[in-house]
């Protein structure tokens, strides 16, 4: 636009700036980093004083391991909750914590005891612990390192550790109130346990992948009936675990099935099933049953009847070697839970491996003559079980050569030889199901009857606010609807349904790393019994002295039962109990060691957000609020944002098997995390999205656009000083209708940052500075800001710069925080500045101006037209810029008399226009989503200004040789 010229060059003020194009990131980013941490930015915001708090509770990540794309993702979108609060003028703290006891941590212990061929059970527990310990700090001190490169800002000297002291202390007194308001209790019953981590584990813990079983039909012969058409016949059954079937004690049908009695009329000669044999089935299913036994021909001999007052007689009953096992007869009766969608319309009751058949007998009140106690915590049957003494249905490690199904043991082949042996089979196979893996070990997991101690979801909490309830589940139910907020809304859907059927919750692992449950049992007494736990308040209080003094240790050290029972117990009367508390107990529980406890938690203990992935519905945000609940009569939260998985460039799951995996260190080390950041903000997260090389390589081509305009505002606000300011009413309207965007701009990105919806603020802010700024205002002002002299529009359009500046710098601080710093400091330099120091600059609500937005639509509509026929001669090479033409319009005298008010040649960037009301001709350009605006192209008339390059007639009538008359002054301010 400008020339060249060497007398006149000198003469424009073109922009001057050291701020580079080429970013730098990975190498510049840790300078800011030292410089936030030298000048002590997160302790500075926290001297602010009159504001409100805002707590972001950080949940816990696990002291394990690498960061993933994951944990980048979720830490850098809190980041942006607390800065953008911050900004918004709130005190916004962010205190990270880690989840540092549990299994994973527990595994690798024990891997290394093993590979130096040690016993874990022969080292001393305290000493194991420390092992634990020392092993989840040295991951915490490498995980911090990697958050704070992502520019995660927080209080990283004093983080949280669920292994702290004073954590573990809290943990156990939040325990404590369980204990002793009524909701402890311990019961035996089916839970999912993990044989090769010998522990139970919360649904949590679980995570579903498809997997073979065998499958198998099994014949259970009528033993006892008065039903005549059941006699000689055997009832059959469906499972999928051959596994239980020596725990079988009953087989149960449904009152609803319509059940027959079939005959075999033809089948193979080697066949389980032979000819005339007599089976009960459901009808809806006896074909599929009959053909998975390679039966030919049957027959329906009669309706089955009534099903009641007929016992079974176990398949294994009388078997040689049986010791009488299995010779009781099988209780049969009807279930509300049995259907004729599968199987065949009977289901085989093993209530000490299913939750169904467990709830059955229990309410039936006969759960003591049904329970077994037939497998052992490493998933192997007891010794004495005859047949299958010592089988395991899991191995003990992964056996690579059995691709379909890795972890088989020898149970289930060896209870199915024994079937077939004894010609209780009658027909088998293998079936392709989702079925429970334990997360860690990835291993599949049982259902198995054992002791564990409970939380009663149910039974009413006795004591606590009972404003949302008087039970866990009330509690939480009203709280989800009646209390906290959730982004995205169906975040709510998922918990309420989880809670409203969700079965007490498990509280106890049977492993050493972790919180124990800090109670004592009576010897002797039931688990019924009112005084089977000891309820005693100067108990708790030793221990909990301690657990603040020594931590969780003190609870397995020598002489403690007596430290803690002190002289008002008998200690003879009383068992110690080891197991340790579910690990989500200790996630649950940070509500009241951080936010309740700490002097930068919360002032009533509640965090004013929860932010984690959808997997954490089952996770912390569902036991925090389980436990919460329990202990204060509420949800721990406010509001609760949801972000969904990142998935590889193709949308499928990040694997390490695959090769597919981001790491948030690498995409750093090659972009920057500034690059990451804007991933993130440009991101849905509500949905599962995805990231990879081009995905990131566009991010970084908006990256280099933003970057682009920010140069350019800093080139031209070079030497600006208050002295330029103009006011916005003596503004031009185009730097008026500027002030108007910004009004509307400025409600979106507060509105957006209010709501978490980051991808909303940074499409809005990101179009605006490069359509309505780079596009269209700075385009058009670059001849103003260049070659004017000191007049008033060009101090009118540095002040819009000024303003300008001060809102897209701290709008996008929050999201891209090291770019924005730079692009600060270029003006406001010292060792006391940074944007992350600052508010949103308040906008005045007056400059909305509707009308005049409306009048500059028009006008800029128009303008498309223009240019869209000047694009054409380009394109023809019939002219090289738009300064060398100078076009007819035919408007509408309505549209004619409001570009009659602006100077329309300097909107469209030409040396000239003319504006017409009459007709258009025939072949005049138009575009057919603006009506009524027509352009025939002509060049401009008169020679070129060697200064600012518009073709103009008065072109050399000056003093200045080669200029227009605006240049000739504009020289003459010079001097």
């Amino acid at each position: 636009m400008c020339a060249d010229t060497p007398e006149y060059k000198d003469t424009l003020n073109l922009p001057r700036t050291d701020f580079p194009m080429r970013a730098g990131l990975p190498k510049r980013e840790p300078e800011w980093l030292d410089r936030w941490a030298r000048i002590g930015v997160y302790d500075r915001l926290r001297e602010k004083e009159g504001r409100t708090p805002f707590t972001l509770h950080d949940g816990p990540p696990y002291a394990n391991g690498h960061l993933h794309i994951g944990h980048a993702l979720n830490k850098i979108l809190k980041d942006m909750v607390v800065r953008s609060q911050q900004m918004m003028g709130r005190d916004a703290r962010y205190v990270p914590g880690w989840d540092c006891h549990g299994l994973p941590i527990e595994w690798k212990i024990e891997e290394q005891y093993r590979q130096n061929g040690q016993d874990k059970d022969d080292v001393d527990v305290v000493d194991f612990r420390q092992e634990c310990r020392k092993f989840a700090q040295g991951w915490v001190d490498v995980q911090r390192e990697e958050f704070k490169r992502l520019g995660v800002q927080g209080n990283w000297d004093e983080p949280y550790l669920t292994m702290n002291f004073h954590a573990e202390k809290v943990i156990a007194e939040e325990f404590q109130k369980f204990l002793m308001n009524g909701t402890l209790y311990q019961g035996s019953k089916p839970v999912m346990w993990s044989p090769v981590e010998k522990t139970a584990l919360a649904e949590a813990e679980v995570e579903y992948h498809d997997k073979e079983s065998f499958t198998i039909w099994v014949k259970f012969p009528v033993r006892e009936t008065n039903n005549d058409a059941l006699k000689g016949a055997s009832v059959v059954i469906w499972t999928t675990t051959p596994w239980t079937m020596p725990s079988n004690r009953a087989v149960v049908y449904s009152d609803s099935v319509s059940y027959g009695v079939y005959e075999v009329t033809d089948a193979p000669e080697d066949n389980w099933v032979c000819k005339g044999e007599r089976y009960v089935l459901a009808d809806n299913l006896a074909e599929g049953v009959f053909a998975k036994a390679r039966v030919d021909q049957f027959t329906r001999v009669s309706d089955a009847g009534d099903l009641s007052a007929t016992s079974l007689s176990h398949p294994l009953a009388g078997a040689e070697g049986s010791n009488g096992e299995w010779d009781d007869p099988r209780d049969f009766r009807a279930a509300d839970f049995v259907t004729d969608g599968e199987g065949t319309g009977f289901v085989h009751c093993a209530p000490s491996h299913g939750m169904d058949e467990f709830e059955l007998y229990r309410d039936l009140g006969m759960l003591e003559q049904m329970i077994t106690y037939n497998v052992m915590e490493d998933g192997s049957f007891r010794e004495g079980l005859p047949f299958f003494g010592g089988k395991k249905i899991l191995r003990d490690k992964i056996n690579k050569k059995n691709k379909n199904n890795p972890w088989e043991g020898d149970a289930n082949t060896a209870v199915m030889s024994k079937l077939a042996e004894v010609g209780g089979l009658f027909a088998r196979g293998v079936i392709k199901h989702s079925y429970p893996h334990s997360w860690r070990s990835k291993a599949p997991v049982i259902y198995r009857n054992t002791p564990q101690w409970f939380a009663a979801v149910d039974r009413a909490v006795g004591d606590g606010e009972d404003t949302y309830g008087t039970t866990i589940r009330e509690r939480a139910l009203r709280s989800i609807d009646e209390l906290v907020t959730w982004t995205p809304k169906a975040g709510r859907n998922r918990l309420y349904s989880m809670i409203e059927a969700r079965p007490d919750w498990v509280l106890s692992r049977q492993r050493a790393w972790g919180v124990p449950l800090t109670c004592f049992t009576k010897k002797g007494a039931l688990p019924t019994d009112p005084d089977f736990l000891l309820r005693n308040e100067a108990v708790n209080a030793r221990v909990l002295a301690a657990f603040e003094a020594e931590g969780a240790d003190a609870w397995y050290a020598d002489g403690a039962k007596a430290r803690f029972l002190g002289d008002d117990v008998d200690h003879d009367a009383y068992d110690q109990v080891f197991d340790i508390l579910d690990v989500w107990f200790d996630s649950g529980s940070t509500h009241a060691f951080v936010l309740r406890d700490r002097e930068d938690g919360s002032d009533d203990g509640m965090a004013d957000v929860y932010l984690e992935g959808t997997d954490q519905h089952r996770g912390w945000f569902h036991s925090s609020m389980l436990q919460a609940c329990g202990t204060m009569g509420h949800a721990p939260y406010r509001a609760v944002v949801t972000h969904a998985f990142t998935l590889d460039a193709k949308g499928e799951k990040m694997s390490k098997s695959l090769g597919n995996t981001i790491v948030p260190a690498e995409v750093v080390k090659q972009y920057g995390a500034d690059i990451l950041r804007l991933w993130v903000a440009t991101t849905d997260y509500k949905h599962d999205h995805r990231i990879g090389d081009e995905i990131l390589k566009g991010v970084a081509d908006s990256y280099r656009r933003l970057r682009n305009t920010l140069r350019f505002m800093l080139g031209s606000l070079a030497d600006f000083t208050e002295s330029d300011r103009v006011e916005p009413a003596d503004m031009p309207e185009l730097e008026r209708w500027v002030l108007h965007r910004l009004a509307e701009i400025d409600v979106q990105v507060r509105e957006g940052y209010a709501a978490y919806d980051f991808q909303g603020v940074f499409r809005a802010v990101f179009e605006f500075a490069t359509l309505d700024l780079s596009a269209y205002y700075f385009d058009i002002r670059k001849d103003v800001l260049y070659c004017d002299g000191d007049t008033a529009r060009r101090k009118a359009a540095r002040t819009v710069l000024d303003i300008l500046y001060h809102r897209l710098t701290k709008w996008l601080a929050p999201m891209l925080t090291f770019t924005m710093e730079e692009v600060w400091l270029e003006r406001f330099p010292g060792d006391d500045s940074s944007i992350h120091l600052e508010d949103f600059a308040e906008t005045p609500t007056d400059w909305a101006d509707e009308a005049l937005a409306a009048k500059w639509t028009t006008i800029r509509k128009v303008r498309r037209v223009v240019t869209g026929a000047l694009e054409v001669e380009r394109t023809n090479k019939v002219i090289g810029a738009s300064l060398e033409a100078a076009p007819t319009v035919y408007v509408s005298e309505e549209v004619a008399a409001l570009l009659g008010t602006v100077d329309f040649d300097d909107l469209c960037i030409t040396s000239g226009i003319t504006v017409s009301t009459d007709a258009a001709p025939a072949d005049a350009f138009s575009l057919e989503d603006v009506a009524d605006v027509a352009v025939v192209f002509a060049r401009a008339d008169g020679e070129k200004c060697q200064r600012c390059w518009k073709i103009l007639p008065d072109v050399g009538e000056y003093a200045h040789t080669g200029v227009c008359g605006r240049c000739n002054d504009a020289l003459n301010d010079v001097g």
